[in-house]
């Protein structure tokens, strides 16, 4: 078991969780690890970022996720289905390497990509971000130049995959009070204080 101390941090689509991961690893002075993995992973199995991107905390799970080309890759025919892991299984188990390695290194705050059961036995602190539902359709549609109706759609279908994907890999229940030791709710508190909030915690 590490004696430093790691943040891992679960959150709602649209909830702010990256904002409030980015805000508290700077004012901790310990590295943020988010969409990086997704660039990390891209390098390490050697595919385009949008590749990578596009089955991350997911679980696509057809014949085509297991066989997205790399722009490298130029490969007149597939392998057999069943002597390749799908591309959303390798993604997520480079991921969890990675994961590894830095948590082994030394303090850190890594959102999502099930982080909290990957570094089982290690000295984390575990946290999920939920916010209210308004609030959420609401910095989504700014975010994204979109209608309320459509944001609301796309965090609809960004929870159910998040849900899915971390379900499946953990066999735990996203986003419980039964899986997670500290559920805050960033409507309620506001970006600042939940930072404070993880902040103090952190430095107990």
């Amino acid at each position: 078991m590490t004696t430093h101390k790691i943040i891992t941090i679960g959150r709602q689509f649209g909830s702010g969780g990256h904002e409030i991961g980015n805000l508290l690893a700077t004012r901790l002075d310990i590295p943020l690890y988010d969409n990086n993995l997704v660039r990390m992973v891209a390098k390490k199995l050697d595919i385009r970022e949008e590749t990578a991107q596009a089955v991350d905390e997911t679980m696509i799970n057809n014949f085509l996720s297991g066989y997205i080309l790399a722009p490298m890759e130029e490969s007149s025919k597939l392998p057999d289905a069943d002597v390749i892991q799908p591309l959303n299984e390798q993604v997520h188990e480079m991921q969890t390497e990675i994961i590894r390695k830095f948590a082994d290194r030394g303090s850190c705050v890594i959102v999502g990509r099930c982080a909290d059961y990957v570094l089982k036995g290690y000295n984390c602190i575990n946290v999920f971000i939920c916010a209210d539902r308004q609030e959420r359709i609401n910095r989504i549609a700014k975010r994204y130049g979109m209608s309320e109706r459509k944001a609301a759609d796309k965090i609809r279908k960004i929870d159910r995959e998040r849900k899915y994907y971390y379900e499946s890999h953990t066999g735990r229940e996203w986003g419980s009070t039964d899986t997670y030791p500290i559920v805050l709710n960033a409507s309620r508190l506001g970006i600042e204080k939940t930072v404070a909030v993880l902040e103090m915690i952190y430095k107990a």
